[in-house]
């Protein structure tokens, strides 16, 4: 083939857009397709386990690998390959049929080896193919975000540390003299509180307290610490989360450091701790609209700075809880304080912190059984202030009308245990359904006890209740991924989104309902679904590869799903959750599809988990 361009070239094309040969420079590619051999397979034909053959790689067509008991090992279309060598080396008597005609490249033995030997990452692309192909060498990742460099690197290291008994005016002092913002009050190297420049405000001058009283006194105890070893985006989020500018920073148990947000640099309206900062301080519905309309560029920004999905949706979901805070804060301002304690409760995406760009409302509350119906107008009153306030900023009506203006979802900690017991112990499509959104439940404002005790009679509710498991199960396995025979994609037909894959409905909430079920059968309070899939892991309920498969196969598709709306942001259209995987490329189409069959592997393992309760 080296003499013939008119073969040479075809073969070229296609191996510069196949994994791993299109990381291989240029010469190196063209060395070996000219040692690529041509093969034809009919439907139905055995492939032949010859030494002399390293890889085949289907430039057209599908085969199906099987194990020696005949069961099917895995399914393989256009731009993957397989060496039988390479796979009978480690199982026994693996073999190959062509399940459609199909034509195939073969890379010789020695040419195979030597390449690698020569090119790692080649060699570990072969090495474990589905497990690692939806994690690829640095090459296909973006650039590194600022934001996920560790804490380490900005951390102020020179601390002042004062005893629980010293004065408060002495600490001012010391602070004053050091020129730093904050104190740590500590007992021997372990951290026992911290005091800030505000604190000494609010907590001592404000109340006329006597600055001979000891620091303890007005120190905040059990602050939140992030090991040496977090990123800048994992300080970014607490500080967005809980609304403070100093984070210790420890190592095993011993403080090392702090991080500010001075040491962030938030002077830049593009980040996200100043944006909540700044919501925080808005009085109108109309003045935060006016923040959050910064949300689709800020997210256009992360994403193409290299900011990892999964962090992209955290910090959005940050901000839309600074927005629900910031209302409530105005409607008690407006309608006066509380009767009696209550949670806001974010359920879905929001309860996860999984949000993207023009999700709708999922919210409830919760109130304390203490107060009684003739108090409960005030609670109706905020719910239709916040909600109506979020439709107003962005965040649309649910369709559902699951929202906390909605009487059925603003109930006593008792009436919605009640509710949960119903759901459960009759476990009706109606019921999954708000199971779905319910059980995804996190306190996003008042008192987070009556969230976490609705909590837990949801997991003591679910856990070792077979009837509703398989029920909940039989729901997870509704949602298939859009694959067909031959591993092609499963589209639209016609419509407005024709040719394309709904990659929320297919295949993201698909992997959020595996993870809920396991997590929910076997009593994990995790709600993000990341979290419940590394809970699963570490107690034992997933393999470590499942798991890991499973996280990546999410990420990819949330990547894809980012991506996406990124670039209908940047043409002026609306956010969509439809992708036609014709526009993806050869890489991006093998990896929707890696990622859609762990999903089908993961829904088969529920079946056979579940199975006594399904039959």
């Amino acid at each position: 083939m080296a003499d013939d361009s008119a073969l040479l070239n075809p073969v070229l094309e296609f191996l510069s857009g196949t994994l791993p040969f299109d990381s291989l420079a240029s010469d190196r590619l063209v060395a070996i397709a000219a040692q690529i051999q041509i093969c034809y397979h009919p439907q139905g034909e055995l492939f032949d386990d010859d030494e002399e053959v390293g890889l085949r790689i289907l430039r057209s067509g599908a085969v199906d690998l099987f194990h020696q008991d005949g069961s099917l090992m895995d399914r393989l279309g256009e731009g993957e390959s397989f060496s039988l060598q390479g796979l009978n080396a480690t199982n026994l008597q693996v073999s190959a049929k062509a399940i459609e005609d199909t034509l195939v490249y073969i890379l010789p033995a020695s040419a195979y080896q030597a390449l690698r030997k020569e090119q790692r990452h080649f060699d570990r692309y072969f090495s474990a193919q589905r497990s690692r192909r939806l994690r690829r060498a640095a090459r296909y990742e973006p650039v590194p975000h600022r934001m996920n460099a560790p804490i380490a690197g900005i951390m102020a290291k020179s601390l002042l540390t004062v005893a629980a008994a010293t004065p408060i005016q002495h600490v001012a002092q010391l602070m004053s003299e050091r020129r730093v913002s904050s104190a740590f009050i500590t007992e021997g190297e372990t951290l026992c509180g911290i005091v800030t420049d505000r604190d000494l405000r609010v907590r001592c001058v404000a109340k006329g307290l006597d600055v001979l009283e000891p620091i303890s006194a007005i120190m905040t105890t059990d602050p939140k610490t992030l090991n040496a070893q977090a990123t800048i985006f994992d300080v970014t989020l607490a500080m967005t989360q809980l609304g403070v500018h100093h984070i210790p920073v420890v190592s095993e148990d011993c403080l090392v450091g702090v991080v500010t947000t001075s040491d962030l640099m938030l002077a830049k309206q593009d980040d996200p701790v100043y944006l909540v900062t700044h919501i925080g301080r808005q009085d109108s519905v109309e003045a935060i609209a006016t923040m959050v309309a910064q949300l689709p560029s800020l997210m256009v920004a992360w994403s193409s700075s290299g900011l990892k999905s999964q962090h992209v949706s955290r910090l959005l979901t940050a901000i839309s809880d600074a927005v629900v805070i910031r209302l409530l804060q105005l409607a008690e301002v407006l309608y006066g304080p509380a009767p009696g304690p209550y949670c806001w409760l974010g359920f879905g995406s929001q309860g996860r912190g999984e949000q993207l760009l023009g999700a709708d409302q999922d919210n409830g509350m919760v109130i304390d059984d203490s107060v009684p119906e003739s108090q409960r107008d005030w609670y109706r009153d905020v719910a239709h202030y916040v909600c109506d306030g979020l439709a107003r900023v962005g965040y649309r009506h649910c369709p559902g009308n699951i929202m906390a203006k909605n009487a059925q979802w603003r109930l006593s900690l008792q009436q919605w245990q009640e509710t949960v017991a119903r759901w459960t112990r009759t476990p009706t499509e109606d019921a999954l359904m708000r199971v779905t959104i319910f059980f995804d439940i996190r306190g996003v404002y008042g008192d987070q006890s009556l969230a976490e005790r609705l909590q837990q009679t949801m997991l003591s509710e679910a856990k070792g209740n077979t009837i509703f498991i398989a029920a909940l199960a039989a729901n997870a396995l509704a949602a298939t991924p859009p694959l067909g025979v031959f591993r092609r994609f499963i589209v639209e037909h016609d419509g407005e989104h024709k040719e394309s894959v709904n990659i929320k409905k297919r295949g993201i909430l698909p992997i959020t309902d595996i993870a809920r079920l396991h997590a929910l059968a076997h009593g994990l309070p995790q709600v993000n679904t990341d979290e419940r899939i590394t809970a699963l892991a570490k107690v034992g309920v997933l393999q470590i590869k499942t798991a890991r498969n499973l996280s990546d196969a999410l990420h990819t598709l949330q990547q894809a799903r980012i991506d996406e709306q990124c670039r209908l942001i940047t043409t002026g259209e609306a956010p969509s959750n439809y992708i036609n995987p014709r526009a993806l490329g050869t890489i991006g189409k093998e990896q929707l599809r890696d990622a859609f069959t762990i999903i089908k592997e993961a829904q088969s393992a529920i079946k056979l988990r579940y199975r006594s309760g399904l039959d």
